[in-house]
């Protein structure tokens, strides 16, 4: 779900956009119903979604409703990300503009 270094920048109508590190664009989320957020591939083909979960978390499922992960917020806006065995593989910072850059832990 979080490419290696890189990065997401909100657009107009709320929806995210997600780019690889050389700055293509590898897909977006749109946000559900009830604080959901839809996951799409860069050919707009859904890959899955994530709902909130608790203490300001989100958790995260594949398009069959597999669970994938789930995602943490930690300090000073910073998000951690887990897969579905609870490892830490990523973190996301929160940049002054509100796009998020991406960082690989594993």
């Amino acid at each position: 779900m979080i490419p290696k270094g890189g990065y997401s920048r909100p657009d107009l109508f709320g929806q995210m956009n997600h780019y690889d590190e050389d700055g293509n664009k590898i897909g977006e989320s749109r946000p559900g119903l009830f604080g959901s957020v839809n996951h799409y591939d860069a050919d707009g083909q859904k890959t899955g979604y994530s709902k909130p979960g608790l203490f300001g978390g989100m958790d995260h499922y594949d398009n069959d409703g597999k669970n994938m992960g789930h995602s943490s917020p930690g300090l000073f806006g910073q998000m951690n990300h887990y897969d579905e065995n609870n490892h830490k593989i990523a973190h996301s910072d929160r940049g002054f503009l509100g796009e998020l850059k991406h960082y690989d832990d594993q």
